[in-house]
């Protein structure tokens, strides 16, 4: 008995290691050759399948040898920035596939492609990632189906356009602390060089704190920064390939993770905590997006009859407030920074830009209505998105075979929206798809793009981006403040060096000159 019961379990050990092993192999091999061999099929070309890695360790070999020596100065940064993506789309062509470890992922540059993805999210959700990344961008934008579009509903409310305007004073008090800085640190008559990227990062990551949570960036000092961290172990957990379960273990990388969301969600549960209590004890909202946010969630809760389970928890409150956070500053600083820089680099524009802030706003505080007659603005910031996108690419997943255009994708694919390709793109945009042209964007966006979807800074369709206006009308009223006191150039020692680290920074700074008006 004993014997058949040894028997019995060695059996069992061995099928059980059988079907793990065949799944392993499906998962590193078969499966990757399978749909290797269907998209070659259907014309679609790129690298032969190589074993577990793919395409990451020579892509990101290649941006580290880019990064290592600044770019001459032009807009022409693809190939800078995206080498690999550049080289493999001029070696195989704009319908080619290039591997993320052992899955392909198609590259999608028809505009009607890619106006289908927007469209269909359903059919084209997030693909999967490592679940450490989604520590650091959690929330809304990680959400699938019936979850994305509850939240959605609820979060909606806090960026309308009645509700920006409310915040537009937190704009101009971090704008007025940044700007009195500079005024402080350049001579009456005379110059001064400063690296400007520090402190646009201060002020909109003030702006996210008074915006968003009513207090200021010294209060949020500590998330920030841990929010540096984590982004920066971020970068590291996307140079390898994804093995499920290896966030299991206790790598020195995961630890530290985790013990950095865990100190981020305690700081942010302590304010949110203390918000709810203040609202649910009668107290105003205060008018920021957590106040507006605890407040639209308590109204549909009470509108499906108190069943909390309609409405958000905490800790989904608490993950939007961290979206907030990091991506409400991110994006806009990147924006910011760029901004100077091709103003800086074209004298003519920054003219334009404030003499049309002056002819608006002469010496009074900006205001809403104000800031949505800043057409040239409006030119100048939509012409540096497109030259310099926040996110360089966008990715998407295949859960079931679906038809995109000509082709059919099968499960396990995924595809990607190459924004800064597209955007660069000289048989959409023309000739002068590499040059800094506001007068492009003269007539609007539509026009520009002949109303295809060939720009989309902030995503497109039903998932665009719902912090796209709070972040421009934030940077429409910081250029107001700054080009009112300042005119600015470019240093000698500026190095042009645009590289993805999470969003398109300036790797070295924006090193300017700046002289008081």
């Amino acid at each position: 008995m004993e014997m058949d019961i040894r028997v019995l379990l060695s059996l069992l050990v061995s099928v059980a290691l059988l079907i793990w092993g065949w799944r392993i192999l499906n998962w590193v091999w078969l499966k990757p050759k399978k749909l290797e061999k269907w998209l070659r099929q259907q014309g679609v070309t790129g690298n032969p399948y190589r074993f577990l890695s793919g395409d990451i360790k020579e892509n990101f070999s290649m941006i580290r040898q880019a990064r290592s020596k600044p770019m001459p100065l032009s807009d022409d940064i693809v190939p800078y920035v995206s080498p690999f993506l550049h080289q493999h789309v001029n070696k195989y062509g704009k319908n080619s596939f290039m591997w993320i470890g052992p899955r392909p992922r198609v590259t999608l540059m028809d505009p009607e492609d890619i106006k289908d993805v927007f469209n269909k999210f359903n059919d084209f959700p997030k693909p999967d990632i490592n679940p450490l990344l989604r520590l650091l961008v959690p929330g809304l934008v990680s959400l699938e189906g019936d979850k994305w579009a509850k939240r959605r509903k609820i979060i909606n409310p806090a960026f309308h356009q009645d509700k920006l305007k409310n915040m537009l004073s937190a704009f101009y008090q971090s704008a007025i602390e940044i700007t009195s800085k500079w005024e402080k640190m350049v001579p009456m008559e005379g110059s001064s060089e400063l690296d400007v990227w520090p402190y646009l990062v201060t002020l909109t990551r003030d702006a996210i704190s008074r915006a968003a949570f009513g207090s200021s960036y010294e209060e949020g000092i500590r998330i920030f920064q841990l929010l540096e961290e984590q982004a920066g172990l971020a970068i590291q957990v996307m140079r390898s390939v994804y093995i499920p379960g290896w966030r299991f273990l206790p790598t020195k990388t995961n630890k530290r993770m985790k013990l950095v969301d865990k100190d981020i969600k305690d700081s942010l549960r302590e304010i949110i905590n203390r918000r709810v209590n203040e609202i649910n004890g009668g107290k105003d909202g205060n008018g920021d997006l957590l106040g507006i946010l605890v407040e639209s969630n308590n109204r549909v809760v009470e509108e499906h009859g108190n069943h909390k389970s309609m409405g958000m928890s905490i800790e989904d409150v608490l993950e939007e407030c961290k979206l907030f956070y990091f991506a409400g500053q991110e994006t806009t600083s990147v924006l910011l920074v760029w901004t100077m820089i091709l103003l800086a680099r074209y004298p003519d524009w920054q003219t334009k830009a404030r003499q049309e802030v002056l002819q608006v706003f002469g010496d009074n505080k900006p205001d809403f209505d104000g800031l949505n007659r800043l057409k040239i603005v409006t030119m100048i910031l939509n012409e540096v998105l497109r030259l310099y996108p926040p996110v360089v690419a966008l990715g998407r997943g295949v859960k079931k075979e679906t038809k995109l255009g000509k082709l059919l994708l099968r499960a396990g694919t995924e595809v990607t929206l190459p924004i800064l390709l597209i955007h660069h793109d000289k048989e959409l945009w023309g000739d002068d798809a590499h040059e800094f042209k506001p007068e492009r964007f003269s007539e609007g966006v539509s026009k520009a793009t002949k109303g295809q979807v060939i720009f989309f800074p902030f995503a497109w369709g039903p998932r665009i981006c719902i912090g796209m206006n709070f972040a421009l009308i934030e940077a429409k009223m910081v250029f107001a403040m700054i080009l009112r006191r300042f005119w600015f150039e470019l240093s000698p020692s500026y190095a042009h060096s645009p590289a993805t680290i999470m969003t398109l920074r300036s790797q070295h700074g924006a090193q300017l000159i700046l002289h008081k008006l």
